[in-house]
């Protein structure tokens, strides 16, 4: 007879086995129309799956994320099914839930195309209209291979072969022809689905992510608990689509990329003056919080990353160099060693800490040309980091600090929704579990101190120690992970990094690594996205154009652009040949913020006429109130 024990404390006892649709029926009948699956001691299980013990159970429904998952994961399994019974002999190999959605690989020889999209989604329709039914059985491996194989599924025969021995097999039947090798768990029936679903793109994607495997074809879909949330999310993929910063980044000619240096950034002028401000401004906000700014060595002996433990883990993302004396280097894929290096010149006390390293260090890390994107996927790139080198006690005074400025930094720049994730030891790490005992529990204490809400990352921190992630909602409602915080207890020992104490003993440093935009690439493109590249005054990297009507009034208009430098704001003048309209036309395009008008008024009032972005209205303001005007608006607190 097992008791049932719900999230809310309460119990129910059953006289026999129950099955999860059965407990939601005992609560409400209302429930059980809405349940999708269930938790038994805190693993997932389908609506029908029998519980013979006493167990704590949770019903999810479409509301809960969990819930929305398995929606997903159902509606890839019958766009799956789909396909094959509209394009027999395709072969269906994995297809996973993503963030908003999911994705399905297929083997085929012809290419699917946008009707055959079209296709899919009607022929998914109409199964989900028949609303049949989902059976989960367990095969046994021998016999599961076999049968794959027999009927030319090779990549599920391959997949089977890959599961550990001790794993169960399941294989979970979609009506009474079609069926698939999953984990689970599914929906009861395909009706529970619904029709907020949308097929969205083919891409090529090669089998298990090898460049040396069979290139398959991978259908990308979307699917949400109702048709508002499904055309909440389409909307903001077409508002995604418009602020694409490499759709922008050509429009205001601000950077581009050539095969010749595949993730790495051409920056032009603007984009470049929009770099370099982003620096500056972070830059004197570490100066007042006390950090000493150094530059480190892009290049450095492999023995140094083999001692940091670098190498074993990120040697084959790795640029790397022999010397004609047979020694190894490697462009260096992070800042940390180089800081520890600066660390130990010279005896440090007790006295020195906390001190505060930074640097805008170039680092180069190979990714696969397939996961390159814009900005936000770079193979050389800058960034803001920082360490931190404090005794053990001064780690939560110093990650509250450094909280703080993130945050405040964050806000400055526009972004006041920030999320906080904490993320503790991964499987595979450097250092003893006491070590790692210690680094968390100060994280983690700092973390709670700062009285915001976190949510925790199981198994996500560095390989040295754990870390907090800080992640940006965009003006979109899209999330970026940017800064980092980690408390590290064995980089500094390995590197022979050390301080005199109180007691006059030698002990080792604590370090924390610290970066707030993270790489400053990524973080432009983000900007860009988020402002759809009408960026803040001033941080805008061209913040005036001004305009001469004709010719005649071309000196005014150098006069004026030359005062409005002069008073620290970026100006530059269009003396180009062309009537206005075109030229107002021209620089609204590229986002330029101000364009100030000069003619015959202009220069008898010693005036500009000012046209602001995305507004048709002018407004005539004399020159010197202009100027001082926006010189006060030239910084982030008045943004």
């Amino acid at each position: 007879m097992p008791t049932i024990t719900l999230p809310d404390g309460n119990s129910i006892d059953f006289p026999n086995k129950v099955t999860g649709i059965e407990v939601a029926e005992k609560i409400s009948k209302s429930l059980a129309k809405q349940a999708l699956i269930i938790s038994v001691d805190g693993e997932l299980k389908d609506l029908y799956f029998e519980i013979n013990k006493d167990s704590a159970v949770k019903i999810f429904t479409s509301k809960d994320p969990e819930g929305l998952e398995v929606i997903r994961h159902d509606t890839a399994h019958i766009m799956a099914m789909a396909v094959q019974e509209l394009y027999p002999g395709t072969q269906v190999t994995i297809g996973p839930v993503i963030e908003n959605g999911f994705y399905y690989d297929f083997a085929r020889k012809e290419p699917f195309t946008n009707d055959d999209l079209k296709k899919i989604e009607k022929r998914m329709s109409e199964i989900i209209d028949k609303d049949v039914k989902t059976r989960r059985e367990v095969w046994e491996r021998e016999k599961a291979i076999s049968h794959f194989m027999k009927i030319g599924e090779k990549y599920k025969a391959e997949i089977i072969e890959s599961i550990p021995g001790n794993e169960e097999l399941s294989v979970y039947h979609h009506g009474e022809n079609w069926y698939d090798l999953c984990r689970g768990p599914h929906l009861v029936s395909s009706g529970k689905i619904g029709k907020a679903f949308k097929l969205m793109k083919v891409s090529g994607a090669y089998w298990r992510g090898d460049s040396n495997n069979e290139m398959l074809q991978r259908i990308y879909g979307t699917s949400w608990a109702n048709q508002k949330e499904l055309e909440d999310y389409l909307k903001r993929i077409e508002e995604a689509e418009k602020r694409d910063h490499r759709k922008l980044g050509k429009e205001m000619n601000l950077f581009h990329f050539r095969e010749e240096s595949p993730g790495s950034v051409f920056w032009h002028e603007k984009g470049w003056a929009l770099f370099q401000k982003l620096i500056n401004y972070m830059r004197s906000r570490q100066d007042a919080a006390g950090y000493r700014e150094v530059n480190t060595p892009e290049i450095l002996d492999r023995q140094l990353w083999e001692k940091s433990g670098h190498w074993e883990k990120y040697g084959e993302n790795m640029y790397t160099s022999e010397t004609p004396d047979e020694k190894v280097f490697a462009i260096k894929p992070m800042n940390c060693p180089g800081h520890i290096q600066v660390f130990n010149q010279g005896l440090k006390s007790y006295r020195d800490l906390p001190l505060r390293i930074a640097e805008f260090g170039k680092v180069h890390r190979y990714e696969p040309s397939g996961a390159l994107h814009g900005l936000l996927r770079v193979r050389a790139f800058t960034q803001d980091d920082a360490h931190i080198f404090c005794s053990e006690d001064q780690i939560t005074s110093e990650c509250l600090e450094v909280t703080n400025l993130i945050l405040d930094i964050y806000k400055d720049l526009g972004f006041e929704n920030v999320i906080l994730k904490y993320a503790d030891r991964p499987e595979v790490r450097v250092g003893d579990d006491k070590i790692w005992d210690k680094a968390e529990a100060s994280l983690l204490e700092a973390v709670k101190a700062s009285k915001l809400e976190y949510s925790i990352n199981k198994g996500e921190g560095a390989f040295y120690g754990p870390k907090i992630e800080f992640v940006l909602r965009d003006a979109i409602g899209r999330d970026w992970q940017c800064g980092t915080l980690q408390v590290d207890l064995n980089l500094p020992g390995r590197l022979d990094a050390s301080y005199i104490d109180k007691d006059g003993t030698k002990k080792v440093p604590v370090m924390l690594h610290r970066a707030l935009f993270g790489s400053l690439e990524r973080f432009v493109g983000i900007l860009i996205e988020n402002y759809a590249g009408k960026f803040p005054f001033w941080i805008s990297p061209l913040q005036t154009m001004v305009i001469p009507i004709s010719e005649e009034f071309n000196d005014y208009a150098v006069e004026v652009s030359k005062k409005i430098k002069n008073a620290g704001i970026s100006s530059a003048v269009d003396l180009k040949n062309q009537n206005l309209n075109y030229k107002i036309r021209d620089h609204s395009l590229a986002k330029i913020p101000l364009l100030l008008i000069c003619g015959k008024k202009e220069v008898d009032s010693n005036s500009v006429t000012i046209r602001r972005l995305d507004s048709n209205k002018q407004e005539n303001i004399d020159l010197n109130l202009f100027l001082k005007t926006f010189s006060a608006l030239n910084k982030a607190s008045s943004k």
